[in-house]
């Protein structure tokens, strides 16, 4: 009897892990309906769910005025080649989160991309600072290879809002700024990161920090965006 009790208790051991790996490892949906209709705009989707199959049209970007709404569908970065920032600048946009979590079973991202460099190709390269409706943030370089910075994990910070609950409504304003050889990242007004340009500029990271800005939302995500727009300093 304990041997058989040992067996069971070691197999719902593995069916739980195995459970908890699958909710971790939640597969991107196709939205219905979904593509590009904002006029200028343009996308792609992350090479390891193209990879699986998925393209530009399982993810949804439209606009109502000036509000922005996405979708997601793969994890997508969104950019209108025409949005570009030089020199010393800062790019801001109001994220908001109607219902937190209401298409995922856990907390995914949304935020700023700057530095964008051959976007929609397979050498392009930028940076994002992205928000989780839990209180926590990432920092990160893609380019041919992802680069991390500030680690692989998300960072909790008091600045950062946070959802009361599943489907409730959460709103950050992210803003990334260059300026004396520093990028710092900004949310709800405060620096949550800061980091040299020589640790975000040279091989195998950003070309440079002057280029396309735009956003980028994980999978499985909804939100809209409002105010994206760059001020030069």
């Amino acid at each position: 009897m304990r041997r058989a009790f040992g067996y069971a208790l070691a197999a719902g051991s593995l069916l739980l892990a195995g459970a908890g790996a699958a909710q971790a490892q939640d597969q991107s949906r196709a939205v219905a309906g979904g593509g590009i209709s904002v006029p200028g705009w343009q996308g792609k989707i992350d090479a390891k769910e193209a990879g699986e199959g998925m393209t530009l049209a399982n993810a949804k970007l439209s606009q109502v005025g000036n509000v922005l709404h996405v979708t997601t569908g793969p994890a997508v970065t969104y950019w209108n080649p025409a949005n570009t920032a030089t020199g010393d600048y800062t790019v801001k946009a109001t994220f908001h989160e109607a219902a937190y979590m209401s298409i995922n079973n856990h907390p995914h991202p949304y935020g700023i991309v700057i530095g964008g460099s051959d976007l929609g190709s397979d050498q392009q390269s930028y940076l994002y600072c992205s928000a989780y409706g839990n209180g926590t943030f990432i920092v990160r370089g893609m380019g041919p290879e992802p680069f991390q910075l500030g680690g692989r994990r998300p960072t909790a910070n008091d600045a950062i809002n946070k959802a009361a609950g599943t489907g409730q409504p959460v709103t950050q304003e992210i803003a990334v700024s260059v300026h004396g050889g520093k990028v710092d990242c900004a949310i709800n007004g405060t620096v949550v990161a800061s980091y040299d340009r020589a640790e975000v500029v040279g091989a195998g990271k950003l070309k440079s920090t002057d280029g396309v800005y735009g956003i980028r939302f994980a999978h499985n995500t909804e939100g809209t965006v409002t105010g994206l727009s760059v001020t030069k300093h």
